[in-house]
């Protein structure tokens, strides 16, 4: 019921009218998929209208909180994460106080309409980004405060995943640039960086690092609750776009 459910920030109202966390576009195929925290993996075709759902579950598991996802255009796979089988977006507190680590790396092929869990174990997954090369996925481990690095191809031992980077603040989103690179968004803990040995500035929040975790460049919020809670930044056409998943503002920066 669209009278009910545009614009509403009621939580209770969130499993009726859902709530899109990723968006991503397929150049080649103009479909626009969507990683709803309550409804699952949709999609949207290229003459618009309703999305489609297509997928709800992996393993026989429901989704709980399908949260970010990132395509690979030359084979139309669809990785994604869902932060918990536990806890829904609503409830996310108890998955940080609990430390749940019942996170998932998922992936969804076109072709066969078919999900796979790539690795599963994790502690709130949250942003996904592919590599340019299309040969790894970065992944924000939100609640340990770290940057997974995933080889698309499994291994011997599967989807082992190295750790790229470790912070002191909690990652959301990754968006990777034209040139490869790739923009972490810390949502919160901004009280917690006080001094800057780490090459940090003293109140970051963003970072772009280079496909082995090199710092590039930081954003500073100086402090202020201009960009407060920041859970996106996307680079394109020289600027910087800042989105929120809880405030409400659209912010632009000169990269």
């Amino acid at each position: 019921d669209r009278k009910v459910c545009d614009g509403s920030t009621n939580p209770e109202l969130e499993p009726t009218c859902g709530r899109p966390l990723g968006l991503k576009f397929n150049s080649k195929t103009c479909d626009l998929y969507i990683a709803d925290a309550y409804f699952g993996l949709l999609v949207v075709g290229r003459n618009g209208g309703k999305a489609q759902q297509l997928a709800t579950s992996a393993d026989g598991i429901p989704f709980k909180l399908t949260n970010a996802l990132d395509i690979d255009t030359n084979t139309g796979m669809i990785y994604f994460t869902d932060s918990s089988k536990t806890f829904q977006r609503r409830q996310i507190l108890f998955s940080a106080i609990t430390f749940d680590r019942s996170g998932r790396l998922l992936k969804y092929d076109p072709r066969t309409k078919e999900v796979s869990v790539m690795y599963k174990g994790l502690a709130f997954p949250n942003g996904v980004a592919l590599s340019k090369d299309h040969s790894f996925l970065l992944v924000a481990e939100s609640i340990k405060m770290r940057i997974l690095k995933f080889k698309v191809q499994a291994g011997g031992k599967g989807y082992v995943p190295e750790q790229l980077v470790q912070l002191s603040r909690i990652p959301d989103n990754i968006k990777s640039n034209e040139k490869g690179e790739f923009w972490v968004a810390l949502n919160t803990g901004r009280e917690s960086i006080q001094t800057d040995w780490l090459g940090f500035s003293i109140d970051p929040i963003g970072v772009k690092y280079d496909q082995d975790g090199k710092v590039l460049k930081q954003l500073d919020g100086n402090g202020g609750l201009t960009f407060n809670s920041v859970s996106e930044i996307l680079e394109f056409n020289g600027k910087l776009y800042l989105g929120s998943v809880v405030k409400p503002y659209l912010g632009i920066f000169y990269a």
